[in-house]
């Protein structure tokens, strides 16, 4: 019977893995949990272990950075900063994408400000798309290198060097070789921007809504152009025409002027219906008849309802519903024109901001199927998105100048934001990112099971009969080497996770600091520039951009190069390991 060492098995559990992550790159957390699992059920990592590495100070950290960034997804923040960045001017358009997106991605969840940027690029008049969202991405990962919360890459290595016993790494521990990556590959990413091809994109809506706006008087959208206003950047919305004064405007050009008074007639998602609240003055019937938009509901007009052939106006629609009409749909017909006025018909789709009386009304299911509610997405405003951007950028300021731990401010912010209603429990619970939690938790483990059976020995025994030809730098190059083809084959978090052990008992049986090793696996887990599918941002722009996979590696393969070029050169010169 054959019965084998421990430290043979966690080698294999190690390769096993490394090889099913590339077999089946979609299912990440599931081979991690298989992992866990067999490292447990064979004795391989104690309950303790299991324990703390659930509960590691770092990967915490990451957890309620994460979860306290879904706040200022519901603020106006970003949306506001990107009506600046699309200008006639492509060379000053990249320009100025590419330093607010570094800047951002430096101190922001990277992925939540690609998603925030991804709508005005894509309905910006003025340049091609696929131009700028491959840049888009390709800055954000960059700007994720300057800082130690620009990239959950750095906190994840972050929480292993706190599990290896070393100090925590700080805020900007990773600036100086990030500014060297940003300025050498912005470079040439502007260079190489032009081979990128021209596509222009069809609009695509997931509903084809109508909603009817009004800009009141005294709203600040008047006197300014549709461009300048932000409102040909929405997500999922767009502007088809405007009624002023009995007179429709369709198309409406990005520079026509908006006068008081004006009806601005929207086509999309209806979920983004509350985005239009960022306006100032911009209001529709719901916000005039005073009902919640965060309450709406969808109905169908039945074929026996008294509302055929009659208008929202002359009908008196509140005062029979408690409710007002947010938004019209007619299948196989285009409607156009005031809500309020148009003749309704049987089979319209109606969604409703409905009042406290509207399930008590016995009239409701005489005129309406109800379909459901509509959840849409709620922005925050006055204190509360004040609390939201000035309590996460407070954290960060403290943590950046070592007054406050992140993850003590984090906590804290985290308590405020469920205190005031920012964030509701059910949507932490939703967007709590339990598989970046199941995996690094389960990455830890390995690298407590390779601890524990001892199975990096090899590493003493090779370096002490290669100690001439093994040398630190040689070691910096291959650890870089190692996360970076595992990062383009897998993913950038696993990568980190699986060779972080590797680096730091390499660095240690050439009884060096770990800390070149260390920076050159978070920095090369963030070199996915080649692969579409190896880093989040790039699938988001590769779909919407229509990219195919050779633009990736026109692009993204020299990038690619000279980034590893500059990390390993500037890494050594840091830490001061010479060539030979």
């Amino acid at each position: 019977m054959l019965s084998f060492s421990q430290p043979t098995i966690v080698l294999f559990f190690f390769t096993l893995t490394i090889l099913a992550l590339i077999k089946y790159q979609q299912y990440p957390e599931r081979i991690f949990g298989l992992l866990f699992i067999a490292l447990y059920s064979c004795d391989l990592v104690s309950e303790n272990q299991v324990i703390s590495s659930f509960a590691n100070q770092g990967l915490l950290t990451l957890i309620l950075l994460i979860i306290c960034s879904l706040a200022l997804e519901k603020t106006r923040l970003l949306k506001v900063v990107t009506n600046y960045v699309i200008k006639k001017s492509y060379n000053a358009t990249w320009l100025r994408l590419f330093g607010l997106t570094t800047i951002a991605s430096a101190i922001l969840n990277n992925t939540a400000v690609v998603s925030t940027m991804l709508a005005p690029i894509r309905n910006n008049t003025h340049h091609a798309a696929s131009k700028l969202l491959l840049p888009l991405s390709y800055a954000a990962i960059l700007g994720g290198t300057l800082t130690l919360v620009g990239t959950s890459t750095n906190l994840i290595v972050n929480s292993m060097v706190i599990e290896a016993g070393m100090p925590s790494l700080r805020f900007f521990d990773f600036t100086l070789v990030g500014l060297s990556v940003v300025s050498s590959c912005g470079i040439l990413l502007f260079l190489s921007s032009r081979l990128l091809p021209s596509k222009q994109l069809k609009q695509q809506y997931a509903s084809d809504y109508l909603i009817d706006t009004e800009v009141m008087l005294g709203s600040t959208l008047i006197g300014h152009s549709i461009e300048n206003n932000g409102l040909r950047n929405l997500e999922s919305l767009f502007l088809v025409e405007i009624l002023r004064s009995n007179r429709l405007i369709s198309p409406v050009a990005p520079s026509e002027v908006i006068q008081a008074n004006d009806r601005l007639i929207f086509s999309g998602d209806i979920k983004k219906v509350t985005h239009l609240s960022q306006f100032s003055g911009l209001s529709s019937f719901a916000n005039q008849n005073g009902l919640p938009m965060n309450n709406l509901t969808e109905v169908i007009i039945r074929p026996e309802s008294v509302l055929i052939g009659c208008s929202l106006k002359k009908v008196g629609f509140r005062a029979l519903f408690d409710a007002a009409v947010v938004a019209i749909k007619r299948d196989g017909e285009t409607v156009s024109g005031k809500l309020g006025e148009l003749n309704l018909k049987a089979g319209d789709y109606l969604v409703l901001a409905v009042g406290d009386d509207f399930k008590a009304r016995h009239n409701i299911q005489k005129n309406f199927f109800v379909i459901s509610g509509v959840e849409t997405e709620q922005l925050l405003d006055g204190y509360k998105e004040k609390l939201a951007i000035g309590g996460f950028f407070v954290a960060i300021l403290l943590s950046a100048c070592n007054l406050l731990p992140l993850f003590k401010g984090m906590l804290i912010l985290l308590a405020g934001l469920l205190m005031t209603g920012c964030l509701n429990g059910n949507e932490v619970l939703q967007r709590l990112p339990k598989n970046i939690w199941l995996i690094i938790a389960s990455a830890l483990l390995l690298a407590q099971a390779l601890s524990n059976s001892g199975a990096f020995t090899f590493f003493d025994d090779f370096v002490r009969h290669h100690q001439d030809a093994f040398t630190p730098f040689i070691g910096l190059v291959l650890v870089y080497l190692m996360t970076w083809l595992l990062t383009e084959l897998v993913t950038n978090n696993a990568a980190a996770a699986l060779i972080f052990p590797i680096g730091y008992e390499l660095a240690a049986s050439l009884s060096i600091s770990p800390m070149p090793y260390v920076m050159a696996v978070a920095f090369a887990a963030s070199a996915s520039f080649i692969s579409p599918y190896s880093y989040q941002t790039n699938l988001m722009v590769y779909n919407a951009g229509q990219y195919r996979l050779t633009d990736f590696i026109k692009v993204g393969l020299p990038i690619s190069l000279l980034y590893g070029v500059t990390v390993i050169t500037a890494l050594s010169l840091i830490y001061d390991i010479g060539i030979a």
